[in-house]
């Protein structure tokens, strides 16, 4: 970002970007700047979502049920490299793996044992998963059938959002462009079963934590979105029979008024695509709606409990930015897995900035500030710039595949840690105010026999499905891949028959192939 001046006035403000947006002005109004509601949290505060998954499916289960008993609102799902990546837990790629970075669901069964006890058409639900999204998504529909609960009430979000995979995370598994065919198929099946699921989650977070500038993230993401819509379009979608289900997936940093700034000039962008680029007829096809999790590149080892002040700032960033729904990291998590304690301290955080700060109680109340106002036209007008820049590389797809995005990303990450190697950026307990004193927390430790008992449950599992729907399932998976119909109820009837995720990504994998990354200096 340019470099700010020491005030700001009105005749910061470009006025000119404003001019046909009758109502802009005001919240709930196109084109959404100062948020998508009249009232914004008056009305509703956002959802309290906290992240969570490690080891297997029952030990999950219960860290579940105690964020519920202390005020969570909704959950949100980490599953282990395995699943995200299409290997089952006893394949010999993912030993050593398996629960490490989330919960390791292999089956129907694994998940049935996850939600164990929850009602989820009374909760709701985000999956981080991109790669196996659509057979995760199908067992948690499945898992809900064989509960008795109302399909067309399960809310949540599937993250689905195969691009940024490519760009910054690298949980991908086929190429680009059927990776693209499973987000879309994912997407039209999703509206007509469980029309309150949101079927992506159009993520700049992975992108963040790699390294982007604000206005990088801003502008890679709401790209990728476009890519997406695109996509949909052209499966034969209309625009508004899945545009208001889009959500979107921030990363809330700690340069307070900048991420504000960004949240508005988000919306303000997006409404504008759908409503003029795109000629969306539903207002609800115009909102910008987003999840916002803290930022973990932020968190450091060292002298950890100042991580809670951190994420706190964060968290406040996103909140008077609008967000629809919030994780706050555990101040541990630069360690280990949050332990119970970070956890609680962490959505206490959330239930403190709601209830105590008063801030919710006025809509973008930092709306007609000279500063916040010009950032945001600042943002949008760097957004702007890299949206023809990706235009003459000849679209989203193509700055993905040639490595270009990935590229950006790794310059600001660059000219970032020279700034800290410097000294030019100041990270409080690691290049100035160190302390002498080590600090030795409690962390959160996996039990080593979680592997073993959740290898030996999918062994168990192969054995005594029944042999015959399981084979028929994965055979008209493989034979619907080489089409063009939608793979989605395939997918179900594959999980249905108790086909593991590693055997539907091989099915998948035979028929699609892989990806190879292209590497970018």
């Amino acid at each position: 970002m340019s470099e700010l001046k020491p005030v700001y006035t009105d005749a910061d403000i470009n006025r000119d970007r404003r001019e046909g947006e009758s109502g802009g002005e005001l919240p709930g109004q196109y084109p959404y700047t100062r948020g998508i509601q009249p009232t914004m949290y008056r009305g509703r505060l956002w959802t309290m979502r906290q992240y969570a998954g490690m080891g297997d499916a029952e030990e999950s289960n219960r860290r579940y049920h105690y964020l519920l008993s202390h005020g969570t609102t909704g959950l949100s799902v980490a599953f282990d490299l395995p699943t995200q990546t299409g290997y089952d837990s006893d394949s010999p790629l993912a030993l050593g793996e398996v629960g490490r970075t989330g919960v390791a669901i292999s089956s129907l069964e694994d998940m049935e044992r996850l939600f164990a006890g929850i009602h989820l058409d009374q909760v709701s639900t985000s999956m981080t998963i991109n790669a196996t999204a659509s057979t995760l998504l199908a067992m948690y529909v499945a898992a809900a059938r064989r509960t008795g609960a109302d399909l067309s009430k399960l809310s949540g979000t599937v993250q689905n959002d195969i691009l940024k995979e490519y760009i910054a995370r690298g949980t991908y598994i086929y190429p680009v462009i059927p990776a693209i065919r499973l987000a879309t198929d994912l997407i039209a099946w999703a509206g007509e079963h469980v029309p309150q699921w949101n079927t992506i989650s159009i993520s700049g977070y992975h992108m963040r934590e790699a390294g982007c500038t604000a206005a990088q993230e801003l502008a890679f993401t709401l790209a990728n979105g476009r890519a997406y819509v695109d996509a949909a379009l052209a499966a034969g979608l209309t625009i508004d029979s899945f545009a208001p289900r889009l959500s979107f997936f921030f990363n809330a940093h700690s340069n307070l008024f900048e991420e504000v700034a960004k949240f508005r000039a988000a919306r303000r962008i997006w409404a504008r695509w759908m409503r003029e680029r795109y000629h969306a007829a539903n207002p609800r096809s115009w909102m910008l709606r987003f999840h916002t999790q803290t930022a973990g590149s932020t968190l450091t080892a060292q002298q950890p409990e100042n991580n809670i002040v951190r994420t706190t700032i964060e968290a406040l960033s996103a909140i008077l930015g609008g967000t629809q729904s919030l994780h706050t990291n555990g101040y541990d998590e630069a360690l280990a897995l949050p332990t119970e304690q970070a956890a609680r301290i962490a959505i206490r955080t959330q239930q403190i900035l709601a209830h105590e700060s008063r801030v919710p109680d006025v809509a973008d109340p930092l709306g007609g500030s000279y500063y916040v106002e010009a950032l945001t036209d600042q943002l949008e007008a760097e957004a702007e710039s890299i949206f023809a820049r990706i235009a003459q590389l000849g679209g989203t797809l193509r700055a993905v595949e040639s490595g270009w995005v990935q590229q950006q990303i790794q310059h600001s990450a660059y000219l970032w840690q020279r700034q800290v190697d410097s000294g030019e950026a100041i990270v409080v307990g690691v290049n100035k105010f160190q302390s002498d004193v080590e600090p030795d927390p409690h962390i959160e430790r996996l039990n080593p026999e979680l592997e073993r008992r959740q290898v030996e449950r999918l062994r168990a599992l192969r054995t005594r499905r029944d042999h015959g729907p399981w084979q028929h399932s994965l055979n008209q998976l493989r034979d619907t891949a080489r089409t063009t119909t939608n793979l989605m109820p395939h997918i179900v009837a594959a999980v249905e028959s108790y086909a593991t995720v590693g055997e539907i990504a091989d099915t998948l994998r035979d028929v699609f192939g892989e990806y190879r990354e292209t590497v970018t200096v």
